[in-house]
């Protein structure tokens, strides 16, 4: 299983099968209504596992058919209403405060999740293989120049069963700035953000770029091209037939638009109170705060 799936789903998939393993084991498939569809889908993935394991993967759907559960994807209308329904009015603030006490390679990982959408586990690969590559004199099999694109297509890491990478379009000067960088991990981004208390709030970050994407002249269809929300048979077809110089002009520039806000909004003073107003405050039985 773990040769398959995403190694934190795999974990999930194994914790969920030990979890709920009473449901299969006691035929009670209609417990499953219960959960929200995120978790039906999970605890549906975890059991199927189980079933097979067990040897009894055939009375486990005959068990889900008879209580009306189907296996059920996000559509593209779903995922749109996800995307424009997001909210994330303080994210920024979170993305400057996490980048003003992370090490430098790790704010540039920061920088790089926010401005290519990628998963955190695929961004972190990602990232890795530029400096790997780059140092082997091989970066030119995953970076195509001309199309100034990541192809994570080329790549088996990328490409799984249902969540998968195809490609990224990155601007040449970030790209040079990862592959002069150090590689980075996801626990030790972790430890560093709960020792100051912020919370880990990196998968936000994808959802945000495809927010800002489909306000910035690209379609929702794109966004799910360009965060491998298609299967593989649709990403062939669309990348044989459609121009990705088109489709690379207009995301880079959104993406350009979207460090011009980043800019802006890491330039804004933090405004701090006086002592003076301080006291005041204290006095009057009021803490203070800091803007």
């Amino acid at each position: 299983m773990y040769n398959h799936l995403a190694e934190n789903y795999a974990r999930d998939v194994v914790r969920y099968s030990k979890k709920y393993a009473d449901i299969l084991t006691d035929n009670e498939a209609s417990k499953l209504l219960m959960f929200s569809k995120d978790k039906q889908r999970l605890v549906m993935s975890a059991l199927s596992n189980l079933s097979k394991f067990l040897g009894v993967y055939e009375q486990w759907k005959e068990s889900t058919r008879n209580v009306g559960l189907k296996w059920s994807k996000t559509d593209t209308f779903e995922s749109f209403m996800k995307i424009m329904n997001n909210n994330h009015n303080d994210l920024l603030e979170w993305h400057r405060k996490a980048s003003g006490i992370l090490k430098d390679n790790e704010r540039l990982y920061l920088k790089f999740m926010l401005l290519s959408g990628l998963r955190k586990n695929e961004g972190i690969q990602s990232f890795n293989l530029i400096i790997s590559l780059f140092k082997s004199g091989k970066l030119v099999d995953y970076f195509n120049e001309n199309l100034s694109m990541l192809e994570h297509y080329r790549f088996k890491q990328f490409l799984r069963r249902t969540k998968n990478a195809y490609i990224t379009f990155i601007a040449k000067d970030l790209l040079m700035q990862i592959a002069n960088s150090r590689p980075i991990s996801y626990p030790a981004i972790r430890k560093y953000l709960n020792r100051s208390g912020l919370k880990t709030r990196i998968k936000e970050l994808r959802s945000y770029y495809a927010s800002f994407m489909v306000r910035h002249n690209l379609i929702s269809e794109e966004v799910d091209l360009l965060q491998g929300r298609v299967p593989k048979s649709v990403f062939a077809r669309h990348y044989l037939k459609e121009n990705p110089a088109e489709l690379r002009d207009r995301t880079l520039l959104a993406i350009t638009q979207l460090e011009k806000t980043i800019d802006q909004y890491e330039a804004k003073p933090t405004i701090t109170i006086s002592s003076e107003e301080t006291h005041t405050k204290n006095y009057a039985g009021k803490l203070p705060e800091t803007l």
